[in-house]
């Protein structure tokens, strides 16, 4: 008869069949309407009711109006008692505002991964681009526009300074708003911007600074016009 430090433990019961542990619901409402918003579906002025909302989820309206109050903290919506909660539009100032903060950070990070680029950062924004080529032949606006904004944020990482990574993070749900409406109505600029990302990745490659920065300035600059409408 085998000792007791040898008999070999029983199995454990198969979890394989399990079902996934679900999110709280009010986590799963606010991934919902923020990703409506960022990609458009929930355009800006289009007034969201809490039964609406509840029925699209499968949830009831308590955890609901926990994620619109959120989603109020951030800037996307409006609350108005009794009524609902309204699609914050872009405003001129919010263009303007983030375009140029993203000048002083993107600028400063791009001079300084063109005179000392990390290793590693031409080969992630070379398959960035990829990405965005493939996604832009297939009309994914929506994934072209997450896969810009990552191309820019790769930059800024590169300079190694915690705080200003997390400044620019700060940005990101406006960015990708902005860059959704900006493709959807300009479509042809698409294939402009991949243009543009390919000459920052030249002058990051060649390590000429000011024509990095010269190159982000223009690309950057631009999205004030498109978003506004102003720029053909």
């Amino acid at each position: 008869m085998p000792s007791p430090s040898t008999t070999t433990p029983p199995a454990a019961p198969a979890t394989a069949d399990a079902p996934a542990k679900q999110p709280p619901a009010a986590d799963r409402v606010y991934a919902h309407i923020k990703q409506a918003v960022l990609e458009r579906q929930y355009e800006g002025g289009m007034l969201l009711t809490e039964g609406e909302l509840a029925g699209a989820v499968g949830v009831s309206r308590t955890p609901v109006r926990e994620a619109l109050l959120r989603l109020e903290a951030e800037g996307l919506i409006k609350l108005y008692p009794k009524k609902g909660a309204l699609v914050l539009p872009v405003s001129a100032q919010e263009i303007s505002d983030v375009v140029e903060t993203r000048l002083l950070v993107e600028e400063h990070a791009v001079r300084k991964a063109a005179t000392s680029t990390p290793a590693g950062l031409t080969e992630r924004l070379e398959e960035l681009l990829a990405r965005q080529r493939t996604e832009a032949s297939a009309g994914q606006l929506a994934e072209v526009a997450v896969s810009d904004r990552c191309f820019h944020a790769e930059i800024v990482r590169a300079t190694g300074n915690a705080i200003l990574v997390r400044l620019y993070d700060q940005l990101r749900d406006r960015q990708l708003r902005m860059g959704v409406a900006v493709m959807h109505a300009h479509p042809e600029r698409v294939a402009k911007n991949i243009t543009e990302h390919a000459h920052i990745l030249a002058a990051i490659r060649s390590g000429d600074a000011d024509a990095a920065a010269d190159s982000v300035r223009q690309h950057v600059g631009r999205v004030r016009h498109l978003v506004r409408g102003d720029l053909p």
